[in-house]
């Protein structure tokens, strides 16, 4: 099965305000790729910068999510699904996203790990640091690309379970 687990961090309460994106992509319950991309959001506004340490400064000469699109296209269009810790704003994240640019949305379902960790291990609360620290998995939280691979960890994790 192919997964690409994906985070983003925004950079006001639009969801089509993406200023970062982590992506890693799992085969066989392998971490096979990854990737970080700072992406310049359609405003100069940051209400988040507390939260993850972006600013405008730190995007404004990046690439738009359409530019992004083209480098990450492909592995999200390949998946099977696609994995994010509360994954309804990931999504909705993503779809705003594509809905500015004139994208089609992604057809693949979400994973969401949240409820997987509830589903697995019973475990309350699911924040994703209190996820991470049940798994021994590295976290420095709200760093895109670190969100993302503990999402892959924690559904690899999660087959392993299965097995």
């Amino acid at each position: 099965m192919k997964l690409v687990a994906i985070d983003f961090e925004t950079a006001n309460r639009d969801p089509n305000s993406a200023c970062a994106l982590g992506i890693v992509q799992i085969e066989n319950n392998t971490i096979v790729h990854e990737e970080i991309f700072l992406i310049r959001p359609p405003s100069y506004r940051f209400e988040f910068t507390n939260i993850h340490g972006i600013m405008w400064a730190d995007v404004a000469q990046a690439p738009t999510f359409k530019q992004v699109w083209t480098q990450i296209s492909t592995r999200i269009e390949l998946a099977d699904a696609l994995v994010a810790h509360n994954a309804s704003f990931d999504r909705r994240v993503l779809y705003a996203c594509c809905n500015l640019y004139d994208i089609p949305q992604p057809k693949q379902k979400f994973i969401c790990t949240v409820a997987l960790a509830r589903e697995r291990w019973n475990l309350y609360p699911t924040k994703l640091p209190d996820v991470c620290r049940y798994l021994n998995i590295t976290l420095n939280h709200h760093q895109a690309l670190s969100d993302a691979r503990a999402c892959a960890e924690i559904v690899i994790a999660a087959a392993a379970v299965e097995r």
